[in-house]
C-alpha cells in the first residue's frame, strides 16, 4: 500500500526541504500532535553547543572526563571506558563543558539517535565534535524528563525526520534547536529523576557485579597486581623474527612473553582447545526479503560484555560484511585494534541474530562461556590479541592469529562461581534496559493523554 501526503507549497519549511521523506505522514502528525499541547523548541529551553577532540586525537591517562557517542549506554554515560582530556584543554573548551542533568546527543554518523544524560558522578568534563549538548535552563523543564522522551518513540522520530547528510549523516545545532519537547506538569516531570536513578542503581550493581568476577579470576590466576610497562630497548634473535614471519618491534615486546611466561604457570592451554573459532560463512542476500537483526561496534556496551542493540535490514540491503549468525552463548571480540575490547556474551534475545566479520566469534567447548568473556575482556587475552595486530590503514588481529592464544586452566569449582557473578551483572543489566524501555512507554502514555 503506497503511503502518502499532500503538502501545500506553504508548508515547505520555506522551501528548506523538499525530500519527500521529511513530511512522510507518521512525522507530520507527531508534530501537529506535538504542537496542539503545551511544548516547546529545545533552543527556546537550551543551549546547544558541540565538542571538539584534542589535537591529534591524544588523550590523557587521567585528568578530565572526556565522553564519546561510544560511551551511551542505556540513557547514562558509561564511566567504564572513558579517557581523558587536560585541564589545559579544558579550559580552552568550556563553551562544551558538560556537568550533571546536560543532555547528550549522537549528532554525527551511525550513532545518531544514541543519547545520555549526564549523571551526577560526572561532576566536570568534555565531549568530542561528534555530540551534541543540549543544556536546560531555567526550571520549567526537567532534563531527565527531555532525556527520557528523546529516547522514547517522538523523540526518536523528531531525530530521524531531521538527519540530513549522504556520506555521513548528522545534525546541527539548528536541527536540534527545532525538536520539540512537550511541557507537563512538574510533578509529573520529576518522577523521571527517580526512573533515572533506578535505572543507573541497577547499571552500577551489573558493573560491580562483573568487576567482582573479574577480580576473582585474576586473583585464582596470580595475576591481580600484574604490570608491566613497554620497554624502550630489547634484543630480539633474529630466528625469532625468522619464525614471527614479523619484523615490528611492537610484537616483540617483553611485556607480552612475561605474560605467556605467567599463564603457562597456570597451565595454559590454546585457546583453540577449549572453543571453537566459528567461521564466517553466512550469506544473508539467500535470503533477499528476509529482515534481519544486525549487529555492530556501537551495539556493544564494553563494560559488562553485552549487546544492546541492533539495526534493522533485509538481506537485499544487507552490509557485505554481515557473515555470522549468532548463537546463544557465543562470545564475539572485535578484531579490530582500538575496539579489541568490544566483547560481548550473546544471550538468549540475540539468538539468530547477524554480526559482522570485524568480530571473532567463540564458542565454548571445554570453559563456561561467562568465564571465556571474563577472559576476553581482561588483559589475559586482551594483551594476547593486541600482539598480533598486523596491517596499516586498518590494523586488526589475523583470523589465523587466534592459533597462537593461549588461556589458563581454572578449576571448574571458580568457573561456577565467576559464571555465577556474570549471570547476576547481566540479569542487572537487563533490569536496567527494562526499566528504561518502562520509563519511555510512561513518557508515550503521558503525552497520548495530553
Amino acid at each position: 500500500m503506497i503511503t502518502y501526503s499532500i503538502i501545500q507549497k506553504s508548508q515547505l519549511e520555506g522551501a528548506l526541504r523538499l525530500d519527500a521523506e521529511y513530511y512522510q505522514p507518521e512525522y507530520l502528525k507527531l508534530i501537529s500532535n506535538l504542537k496542539t499541547q503545551k511544548s516547546k523548541f529545545i533552543g527556546e529551553i537550551g543551549q546547544v553547543a558541540y565538542g571538539t577532540t584534542p589535537s591529534g586525537g591524544v588523550f590523557e591517562k587521567e585528568g578530565v572526563p572526556f565522553v564519546r557517542s561510544q560511551n551511551f549506554s542505556n540513557l547514562v554515560v558509561d564511566t567504564s571506558d572513558l579517557v581523558f582530556c587536560s585541564e589545559k584543554f579544558q579550559k580552552q573548551n568550556k563553551k562544551s563543558a558538560i556537568k550533571p542533568g546536560d543532555i547528550l546527543f549522537a549528532a554525527v554518523g551511525a550513532t545518531i539517535g544514541d543519547l545520555a544524560v549526564v549523571q551526577d558522578e560526572i561532576k566536570e568534563g568534555n565531549i568530542n565534535q561528534n555530540i551534541a549538548r543540549v543544556r536546560i535552563i531555567g526550571n520549567t523543564i526537567n532534563p531527565y524528563f527531555v532525556g527520557f522522551f528523546f529516547a522514547s518513540r517522538p523523540g526518536q522520530l523528531q531525530i530521524e525526520r531531521l538527519i540530513t547528510g549522504n556520506a555521513q549523516p548528522y545534525l546541527n545545532s539548528e536541527q536540534i534547536k527545532s525538536f520539540i519537547a512537550p511541557v507537563l506538569p512538574m510533578e509529573e516531570q520529576n518522577r523521571f529523576r527517580s526512573y533515572f536513578n533506578e535505572m543507573q542503581k541497577e547499571l552500577e550493581n551489573s558493573k560491580s557485579l562483573y568487576s567482582q568476577a573479574e577480580n576473582l579470576l585474576l586473583e585464582e590466576l596470580g595475576l591481580k597486581d600484574f604490570e608491566v610497562e613497554d620497554d624502550l630497548v630489547y634484543i630480539v634473535n633474529l630466528s625469532e623474527i625468522k619464525s614471527a614471519h614479523r619484523a615490528d618491534a611492537e610484537y616483540f615486546q617483553p611485556k607480552y612473553e612475561k605474560l605467556i611466561e605467567k599463564l603457562k604457570k597456570c597451565g595454559a592451554s590454546p585457546l583453540l582447545d577449549l572453543a571453537q573459532n566459528v567461521a564466517a560463512k553466512f550469506n544473508p542476500k539467500s535470503q533477499l526479503a528476509k529482515i534481519f537483526r544486525y549487529v555492530e561496534l556501537s551495539n556493544i556496551t564494553s563494560s559488562v560484555g553485552t549487546i544492546d542493540g541492533f539495526s534493522e535490514v533485509s538481506g537485499s540491503e544487507a552490509p557485505s560484511r554481515a557473515k555470522r549468525v549468532l548463537k546463544l552463548n557465543d562470545v564475539i571480540l572485535s578484531s579490530v585494534e582500538g575496539s579489541l575490547g568490544k566483547v560481548a556474551l550473546v544471550g538468549k534475545e540475540q539468538e539468530g541474530y547477524l554480526a559482522s566479520n570485524g568480530f571473532f566469534q567463540f564458542r565454548s567447548k571445554d570453559i563456561l562461556p561467562e568465564v571465556l568473556l571474563v577472559l576476553a575482556k581482561s588483559f589475559v587475552l586482551q594483551m594476547q590479541f593486541e600482539k598480533q595486530t598486523a596491517g596499516t590503514i586498518l590494523t586488526a588481529v589475523p583470523k589465523e592469529a587466534v592459533k597462537n592464544i593461549v588461556v589458563p586452566k581454572l578449576n571448574k569449582s571458580t568457573q561456577k562461581k565467576i559464571a555465577d557473578l556474570v549471570q547476576k551483572s547481566h540479569e542487572a543489566h537487563s533490569k536496567a534496559k527494562q526499566l528504561l524501555e518502562q520509563a519511555k512507554s510512561k513518557v508515550e502514555d503521558l503525552i497520548k493523554n495530553k
